[in-house]
């Protein structure tokens, strides 16, 4: 937990941006995985998280732009609830931890919220992700879930939105330790990654580091020789000689803050020659795309220039052609690189995906519909602050490409003949995190191995 000044700074923040009425901030409850006392991993959720500061479930926090008045609900746990967890400090003692000195129960937290809907004050809330927030929206509010979506305050989305952007140094420190954690994951799973290890041995073993570090995953792992499949969670395959095995993987700290990286290893500890003029191209878009970063740019453009960067290299190989920018501007790229080059981090590993990428990264703009564009969740101008992800890929599609062939879709830049040797390469990428400087860019973290040499020499270390 910060300093409680720091939450007493969030919230005054975000009451004078919203400017009357009262914020209504839903924490997260249990969920069970198949039946009530057998649960997932607790996850408060991050704006709840980023203004109170609490990671215990069924709170709500109640904020009054007009009075003032700050409020934290929830009851406290009894007695019969010590004997299963200890005990237990109340509500208003972890309340006041972080500068709140007015707690309620839930039935004062109703009584609270039907006073406020009768005297026709406005009651801003966010987009419910999670069912029994809907339905407590429903059975507070009388919002029926499937209007849920209209009535969300956009004026509360924009203000979360433009405080949670900008990364203080505290949460820079927060982030790196989260990143740090994963680049050790990474290293063992280069270590790992042998002949006749399986995908499920090398998920669980970076799972523990990220558990011993204090932590949990900022996502579920994807360990894979399937690199094809994008966020492929299946871990039943067994590595062999040949195969490149595909890590995705991210620590998230006991605050909540995450890292994410990605990496791609060749599991006979050499790339093949046709690994490494794959896996060239592909670093170099990811080294392009990087040193493009800097205050003011369209992160659109920086996923362009990755793109170019793919297209030029494919078209040495014979497997695209024809003009480099009508290629991309078609979008024929997309059939090797059918995702975005990178997204917003910070207490979600998308960070803030759940106030909608429009306005997290489009700041209003719409989105593209293109195939492969429409799934860029960051596209407009970087600023200081912002903490983001860089990560090209390059997929081979077996089912993507039967469709393309068939339909002879961007067939002026794409050779399908060539294209038929890699139809079982399968796919690849690397990933970092970098933060947005008043100049230019940081790397945040220790350096992952990234080039074919120092991949290569990790996995050597496992011998």
């Amino acid at each position: 937990m910060f300093p409680k000044e720091t939450y007493i700074q969030r919230r005054e923040k975000l009451k004078k941006t919203v400017g009357s009425g009262i914020i209504l901030l839903l924490g997260n409850n249990e969920s069970p995985m198949n039946f009530t006392d057998n649960t997932f991993h607790f996850r408060q959720d991050s704006s709840f998280l980023y203004f109170f500061g609490l990671n215990l479930p069924n709170l709500v926090g109640i904020l009054d732009c007009d009075s003032g008045e700050e409020f934290i609900f929830g009851n406290d746990y009894t007695v019969i609830d010590f004997v299963w967890m200890g005990p237990q400090p109340t509500i208003a003692a972890q309340a006041s931890q972080v500068g709140i000195f007015k707690t309620g129960t839930t039935s004062q937290l109703l009584e609270k919220l039907n006073k406020e809907s009768k005297g026709k004050r406005i009651i801003h809330f966010l987009p419910p992700y999670r069912p029994e927030n809907k339905l407590k929206l429903f059975q507070w509010l009388r919002i029926l879930p499937e209007e849920q979506q209209r009535e969300v305050s956009i004026d509360l989305i924009k203000g979360i939105i433009n405080q949670r952007n900008y990364k203080s140094d505290a949460e820079i420190i927060e982030i790196t330790k989260a990143i740090n954690t994963s680049v050790a994951m990474h290293k063992l799973a280069m270590r790992l990654a042998k002949p006749n290890i399986s995908e499920a041995q090398i998920a669980a073993a970076v799972q523990n580091i990220a558990k011993a570090a204090g932590g949990h995953l900022s996502f579920p792992v994807i360990a894979t020789t399937n690199g094809e499949v994008l966020h492929n969670h299946h871990y039943g395959n067994i590595l062999k000689n040949g195969d490149l095995f595909l890590l995705d993987a991210g620590a998230e700290t006991a605050m909540g803050y995450s890292g994410d990286l990605s990496s791609t290893i060749p599991v006979s500890g050499k790339f093949t020659s046709r690994q490494k003029e794959i896996y060239s191209i592909c670093l170099e878009s990811h080294n392009t795309a990087i040193e493009m970063l800097r205050p003011g740019i369209p992160f659109k453009e920086v996923h362009f220039g990755a793109a170019r960067v793919i297209v030029n290299g494919l078209k040495d190989l014979g497997i695209m052609k024809g003009n480099v920018e009508d290629a991309i501007t078609n979008g024929a790229h997309a059939l090797f690189f059918p995702c975005g080059v990178g997204h917003m981090m910070g207490l979600d590993v998308h960070d803030m995906e759940d106030l909608g990428e429009v306005y997290v990264g489009y700041d209003g703009e719409p989105k593209s519909t293109q195939f492969g564009l429409k799934s860029l969740r960051l596209g407009r101008k970087l600023e200081p602050g912002f903490v983001i992800t860089i990560e090209p890929g390059i997929y081979f599609i077996p089912e993507l490409i039967n469709q393309w062939k068939s339909s002879k879709i961007n067939s002026d830049y794409i050779n399908f003949t060539k294209l038929e040797a890699y139809r079982s390469f399968g796919g690849l990428r690397n990933e970092e995190d970098l933060l947005i400087t008043e100049k230019g860019y940081k790397l945040l973290g220790n350096p992952k191995p990234k080039k074919i040499a120092e991949v290569e020499t990790e996995w050597a270390k496992g011998l």
